[in-house]
């Protein structure tokens, strides 16, 4: 058993609530105005979104959200690939990592403004905190450090329990 916790601010009183990762697939409610909080699936692997599900699995998630940009000629994505695999290992509950094929999705890839790849994209709120072009993973601490500053930024630990700090 773990003693991480995750941040989840109400929408309908604006509340914060600590709640037990191990309980975020309960349908866990506000402590102060007993409103439901949609039920968090926790997964260890990077989630495949689409035009169709960007705003399900992406914008409406609860948890912060690291969106890799990428297509399948880009050979740079494909070694960025295990090491996201790693993070969606390591954060599993405490953070939601997807892919976008932006060759099969340009809807979404045109609207963040897609040039380069790969793209990473963080956010912890509604709004994008951080958009970051990949480093070239040609040494896997720089590609590493690519995608690790930011969550940094996004998963702050505090006290001797890990908190993030999600707005929902």
């Amino acid at each position: 058993m773990t003693d991480e916790r995750v941040l989840i601010r109400c929408r309908n009183c604006g509340a914060r609530n600590r709640i037990p990762v191990a309980r975020l697939q309960e349908g866990p409610r506000c402590g102060r105005c007993k409103t439901p909080f949609p039920a968090i699936s926790v997964t260890s692997r990077p989630v495949m979104v689409s035009d169709a599900t960007f705003a399900r699995e992406v914008l409406e998630s609860p948890l912060p959200v690291l969106l890799d940009c990428w297509a399948t000629w880009c050979s740079y994505c494909g070694a960025l690939t295990p090491i996201l695999d790693d993070v969606a290992r390591s954060y599993a509950g405490r953070l939601k990592v997807a892919k976008l094929n932006v060759d099969q999705n340009p809807v979404t890839a045109g609207r963040f403004s897609v040039m380069s790849l790969p793209t990473l994209l963080f956010s912890a709120t509604e709004n994008w905190l951080t958009r970051s072009p990949a480093r070239c993973p040609d040494r896997r601490s720089s590609a590493i450090w690519s995608v690790s500053w930011p969550l940094k930024r996004l998963l702050k630990p505090r006290g001797s329990i890990p908190v993030i700090y999600v707005d929902t």
